[in-house]
């Protein structure tokens, strides 16, 4: 019999302490301008386990370099952005085989991010993926 109880209850965050509070609200800059700067691009990959570009946004270009190893190529420069990277399939049909995914700036070209794959056990393995890079 499985055990659901605990997955029914919320987990309530504990209440922060005075000093919690006084760092945050000191760390608040009157001055910043709440969101994204107009400028800011939200870009994507989606990317087959083969290199294959299946779709994007801003995505010019995706190529496998190796087992495990890929090159995502976009229509500005990203290395300032943040990347996120997860193992799923570009369809709606099945899951990816489960795995791990690593992502960053890609060497000499700048509006590049490296990816790479991992299977389930750590070695480098072919996984579809989507790349987010919040430029």
């Amino acid at each position: 019999m499985s055990s659901t109880g605990s997955r029914r209850r919320p987990v309530n965050q504990p209440v922060p302490c005075r000093t919690d509070l006084d760092l945050a609200d000191a760390q608040l800059a009157g001055d910043r301008r709440v969101g994204l700067p107009a400028s800011a691009r939200m870009l994507y990959a989606v990317v087959h386990a083969n290199g294959t570009l299946a779709r994007g946004l801003g995505a010019a270009s995706a190529t496998r370099l190796a087992p495990g190893m890929y090159q995502v190529v976009f229509d500005q420069d990203v290395s300032y952005a943040g990347y996120v990277g997860t193992i799923g399939l570009a369809g709606s049909a099945g899951l990816a085989p489960p795995g791990g995914i690593s992502v960053v700036g890609r060497t000499g070209i700048p509006n590049g991010v490296f990816v790479r794959t991992f299977a389930t056990d750590g070695s480098v393995s072919d996984r579809p993926f989507h790349l987010a890079v919040l430029a």
